[in-house]
């Protein structure tokens, strides 16, 4: 029996692999989000007295903590290379499909500073209106050792968020998406609002915030098919509340 690679993608075929997609990527995030916003919701005390730390430590031996992190954010990243090889199986190279390639770099570099400016300043209002209403809970964006590999690290770890929520989030899944025929609205709106679910874990002004960068970044996407500026403002903005978290007076954030 020989196998029929020439045959179309069914639409059937197309759902069941973004649910499949989502499921083991940011989708299931998701569900954990939620989760973790229920939990702290019927916990004792205010959701602004409890905290979400990301980038925590996973041992007490520094380079054994060091293998856990490279290894997370390894690990991570598979689904994206899922998500390429998948998309892979319609006409066309995915990454150009994508725009997740290297044809604009100095575009998409300027590009995405500019996104991520526009992102990142009404960001910090809105955090900071949240915090001051107690919607979100006290977030701590890194809680890593005072040790040498924290920096590069906690780079790394904003590229493998950039890359993994951008590629999965907009890309393949607006991709996707459009391909099944569902109408604009409905896939800017299903972007934005999966974004704003998997960090519900944050709070509800986290919900808001990432879901109106998914309608911005959806909208971009839709309109210049190209992604790789989308990542470089995701990373900027990531590198900036990471390290930036660990190199600023902690009495800055206190006021905050």
């Amino acid at each position: 029996m020989t196998l029929d690679l020439d045959r179309p993608l069914t639409r059937r075929t197309l759902s069941t692999e973004t649910w499949l997609v989502l499921g083991l990527s940011l989708g299931q995030s998701a569900v954990y989000a939620l989760t973790s916003i229920v939990a702290k919701l019927t916990a004792e005390g205010p959701l602004s007295a409890q905290t979400a730390a990301l980038n925590t430590s996973r041992s007490e031996r520094p380079y054994l903590d060091l293998t856990y992190q490279l290894l997370g954010i390894g690990f991570a990243l598979l689904p994206v290379l899922l998500a390429v090889h998948l998309l892979a199986r319609n006409p066309g190279d995915p990454a150009r499909t994508l725009g997740l390639d290297a044809r604009q770099p100095g575009q998409d570099l300027v590009r995405g500073a500019g996104l991520a400016a526009l992102i990142g300043l009404p960001g910090l209002a809105l955090f900071w209106a949240a915090a001051q209403l107690g919607l979100n809970a006290t977030l701590v964006p890194a809680a890593l050792p005072d040790i040498w590999w924290a920096g590069p690290v906690l780079i790394f770890a904003a590229v493998q968020n950039a890359v993994l929520e951008e590629v999965i989030v907009v890309g393949y899944l607006v991709t996707r998406l459009r391909q099944l025929q569902w109408r604009l609205g409905a896939v800017v709106a299903t972007s934005a609002l999966l974004r704003g679910s998997y960090h519900l874990y944050q709070g509800f002004g986290a919900f808001v915030g990432n879901a109106v960068m998914g309608v911005i970044f959806s909208l971009y996407f839709l309109r210049t098919r190209r992604v790789m500026p989308l990542v470089v403002a995701h990373t900027l903005l990531d590198i900036v509340a990471f390290v930036g978290y660990t190199a600023l007076p902690k009495e800055w954030f206190d006021w905050l």
